[in-house]
């Protein structure tokens, strides 16, 4: 990335630079256009579901940053000689993803690949001055996080045949739910910050935050929503690559308080997969936005730290 040229627009309202969400150009005064790709390779065996998980993922991106997606365009990587019937439950469930986000499904492209990826490519829109971004979070804002976390550790538990079916429903109800009623509880209250939990974990999420936001992150780790299940998988070392990597980027960045087990970093450095959006707002504002979501929403959501100043460390795992 850093040998690419810098392209610079007054209309460009979020780019490359803040590692946020998704991109953001100024169409009018009304309207901004919120643009966002992401694929992967199948995280669930079910064809069906892999579709909606990957869906739910893409549009995650136009959520976080306050917008409603309008139009999606499938990425397709497919082996020559696989089942097609396979691809056509995986565009299914894609599909259903983009008719429930209430958004327009328009073609798409495929190339022959090695092994089955699939994702979307996401055009939304926001009003200018309603842009949420990982970059504005204030001292003394509470900080929720929407969805349980272990997504990563519980799928690399399926792969290795270890994952009771009911424990494997979970995992798909959490990657498959989308960040709407999430996104649409915002409406209540005044969020300052916010970004959903994919790849880098929340560890890594919180720390864009901090760093945009030029605040420190403080996150208590016994107020994390988890999977049932991911604190015994995480001590057995039953985990994805993506998360060492994570470790080894993040670890020496970030402050961990004594009486936090090296194992529960497993957990917070964790890449999701369709992970919940991690919100900072006034904290006297927490409880009217967990309340507001409760009404729409399955899935737990919790306070699960605070922004203070910023300090030596961007983030702060007590």
């Amino acid at each position: 990335m850093s040998q690419l040229p810098k392209f610079q627009s007054d209309k460009l309202l979020v780019g490359l630079e803040s590692s946020d969400d998704a991109a953001v150009y100024q169409i009018n005064e009304e309207t901004a256009i919120i643009q966002t790709l992401d694929f992967f390779t199948p995280v669930a065996d079910d064809p069906y579901i892999f579709g909606q998980v990957a869906a739910a993922n893409a549009l995650s991106d136009v959520y976080a940053m306050g917008g409603e997606p309008l139009l999606a365009l499938n990425i397709v990587g497919f082996p020559k000689d696989m089942n097609p019937d396979i691809l056509a439950q995986i565009l299914k469930g894609g599909a259903d993803k983009v008719m429930e986000a209430g958004a327009v499904l328009a073609g798409g492209h495929s190339v022959e690949d090695k092994e089955p990826k699939y994702g979307l490519s996401v055009m939304g829109i926001v009003h200018p001055s309603k842009v949420r971004t990982n970059t504005h979070g204030e001292v003394g804002d509470a900080l929720i996080l929407t969805k349980p976390l272990g997504t990563g550790i519980l799928n690399t538990a399926v792969k290795r045949g270890i994952l009771s079916a009911e424990d494997e429903a979970m995992v798909h109800k959490v990657m498959t739910t989308l960040n709407r009623a999430a996104a649409k509880a915002l409406d209540a209250v005044n969020p300052h910050g916010v970004t959903d939990i994919t790849g880098f974990g929340i560890g890594g999420h919180a720390y864009e935050m901090a760093k945009g936001s030029k605040t420190t992150l403080v996150i208590d780790h016994q107020a994390l929503p988890l999977m049932r299940g991911v604190y015994e998988k995480a001590r057995a070392n039953v985990v994805p690559g993506g998360t060492f990597k994570n470790i080894k980027y993040y670890r020496p960045l970030i402050h961990v308080e004594t009486g936090v087990e090296e194992d529960f970093l497993k957990i917070i450095f964790d890449p999701q997969t369709s992970g919940g959006l991690l919100i900072s707002l006034p904290s006297d504002q927490a409880a009217t936005y967990l309340e507001e979501l409760g009404r729409h929403y399955s899935l737990e959501a919790r306070v699960i730290g605070e922004i203070i100043e910023e300090g030596e460390f961007p983030v702060i795992i007590r």
